[in-house]
């Protein structure tokens, strides 16, 4: 093989691993993991911590950019914590003996420690990665350890790191660029940012248009409680969504894709994800559905239940044919830590 042809095979199989990275997200006892498809990790303790939570995210590629932070109280405000509590730092018990964290790069407040240097982290890990909780002197908040090390184990291998130097649990003697990077970010780009806005007579025709699909929908929700709405996705389509049914906490929408004059020809809005998500259907019913005009991306939010702690969170581009996926979060464990704006993402675009 001559060494030109041996250098572009080389190079093939270095960045084949990198072309694809499977969005994934389990559980590891106390621990939980999510990956996306920039293959950015993720891990916390979930379950009855009484909002100590320690996070740990890193990724891909040479530098493995990595952030570890211990918070007591919660993301969103959820759960506040009091003023007049005494800060955590001092208070950190392991296995119920004194914690100092070693490592001497963090940054300290009342309610949180982060650190963003490789060697802290990697100190702070060995340290800990054995024991079975870290809690609180004086009060509340459990941060159990049981799945710490094997979700470490499991990022590593998601990444590719095991045997390499840059490895949490499994180091080699593989330098850093042994490590694939991560694959190019996609781009949806929008393809017509600026339609011209409906009209009061198209506008009215529509909502005409979509209280009869409304009517002849099977959909249970009291009819007192059923709305459309309308919004101009180019200069010649509209999107139409009306309510349909409706829980305790969430409300299923249908939506359309309607010519915007008359006589008006439509189809369903179907999402379906460019991966297979936990619960193995990769078709997405449209929960709490809304356009935004000035973003031009159609979200939805189901929530695991009311207090909004847990759920699904999805964002949609219209690229002049279907609505194509740019942003996914999922936040399995309704442990009230945080809320949609910060549930952890398994896909990512531009």
């Amino acid at each position: 093989m001559s060494s030109r042809l041996f250098s572009l095979v080389a190079l093939f199989l270095f960045l084949a691993p990198a072309a694809y990275a499977a969005s994934v997200q389990k559980s590891f006892t106390d621990w939980q993991v999510t990956c996306n498809n920039q293959n950015f990790c993720q891990a916390r303790n979930t379950g009855e911590h009484q909002g100590l939570v320690m996070t740990l995210s890193r990724s891909a590629g040479a530098r493995a950019d990595a952030q570890l932070r211990i918070d007591y109280g919660n993301l969103n405000s959820l759960n506040k914590v009091s003023a007049k509590a005494p800060p955590i730092a001092p208070r950190l018990l392991l296995d119920d003996m004194s914690l100092t964290p070693a490592g001497d790069k963090w940054r300290i407040g009342p309610n949180r420690l982060i650190t963003e240097d490789p060697t802290t982290i990697n100190a702070f890990l060995a340290q800990v990665q054995e024991a079975s909780a870290i809690t609180l002197k004086g009060g509340p908040g459990t941060l159990s350890l049981a799945g710490l090390k094997a979700s470490l184990i499991f990022i590593d291998a998601q990444q590719k790191r095991v045997g390499s130097e840059t490895a949490w649990i499994k180091k080699g003697d593989d330098p850093p660029l042994s490590v694939p990077p991560a694959p190019a970010l996609k781009e949806v780009a929008i393809t017509n940012p600026t339609p011209t806005p409906l009209s009061q007579e198209e506008l009215n025709d529509l909502l005409d248009f979509g209280a009869w699909r409304m009517n002849n929908s099977q959909c249970s929700l009291d009819p007192a409680r059923r709305e459309v709405r309308v919004s101009a996705l180019s200069d010649d389509k509209a999107l139409m969504i009306i309510s349909c049914e409706a829980g305790a906490y969430n409300t299923v929408d249908l939506a359309w894709l309607v010519s915007r004059k008359k006589p008006f020809s439509s189809r369903p809005v179907r999402l379906r994800l460019p991966f297979t998500p936990a619960n193995g259907n990769p078709d997405l019913e449209l929960m709490n559905a809304a356009y935004n005009e000035k973003s031009k991306e159609l979200a939805t939010l189901a929530k695991g239940r009311g207090l909004g702690d847990c759920g699904v969170a999805t964002r949609w581009r219209y690229d002049g044919q279907r609505f194509r996926l740019v942003r996914y979060a999922e936040e399995p464990s309704c442990d009230g830590w945080s809320g949609p704006d910060s549930w952890p993402l398994l896909w990512v675009t531009k």
